[in-house]
């Protein structure tokens, strides 16, 4: 019986590591219809492990269940993504503040060739690995219990949106966005708490009002509206 239990969570877990990318780099985008027959048979496995995927994607919230349907991806409208963000803009300066006593030289060059990385590529789903990467990075030292894992689900809820905002970028704001990168870490470097918050927090706000200034992004259809036509 262990074995079985073993091999289903195992499966699961597989099951939910490859939809979760898919999702993350937008192979699927908002209000897509995830059957779990057809992920059943892609991946070569029962309905269990798939169920338990897709609860364990649930709660990574990147998708909600719906009885008899299966899955859907999380759509936001901008008043959501205006409450995540602002939501983001006072957690993770506080995140970053319980990490900061624990960033050793080896973690702080990562950031330094990460902000450099995003720098040079021309790719936007580069950017957006470099940059979760990144900002992910420079939080996981925090060791807390609630405060990482509640921010990486806010991280996983707007990456469609932060797609679609990279985009939109112009020059100016992406050498004002790759400038609070490297001023983020010249702060974590020097121990300046005050400063990496700052920068953070205003890092945050500025891609907020951006989206704020496209309401655009949100209008697309969704595939039941698709289905419907």
């Amino acid at each position: 019986m262990s074995k079985v239990t073993t091999r289903d969570g195992n499966a699961s877990t597989r099951i939910a590591d490859s939809i979760r990318a898919s999702i993350l780099a937008g192979e699927y985008p908002p209000d897509t219809r995830i059957r779990q027959e057809d992920v059943a048979e892609r991946f070569g496995a029962s309905r269990l492990p798939v169920r338990e995927a897709l609860r364990t994607l649930e709660s990574d919230g990147l998708v909600h269940l719906v009885a008899n349907t299966g899955a859907w991806v999380n759509r936001l409208t901008l008043a959501d993504c205006e409450e995540i963000y602002q939501t983001r803009e006072r957690l993770e300066p506080l995140l970053l503040r319980y990490a900061m006593p624990h960033l050793d030289d080896a973690r702080l060059d990562l950031l330094d060739e990460l902000a450099q990385a995003m720098e040079d590529t021309t790719e936007v789903d580069e950017f957006l690995r470099l940059d979760r990467e990144f900002h992910l990075s420079s939080y996981e030292p925090s060791g807390t219990h609630i405060l990482g894992d509640l921010v990486r689900r806010l991280w996983n809820s707007t990456q469609f949106y932060r797609r679609a905002y990279t985009m939109l970028l112009d020059d100016d704001r992406r050498r004002i966005m790759h400038d609070e990168h490297h001023l983020l870490t010249t702060a974590l470097r020097e121990g300046d708490a005050d400063g990496a918050e700052r920068v953070v927090e205003s890092h945050i706000r500025r891609t907020r009002l951006q989206l704020a200034r496209h309401p655009e992004v949100f209008d697309l259809p969704t595939s039941r509206e698709a289905h419907s036509k």
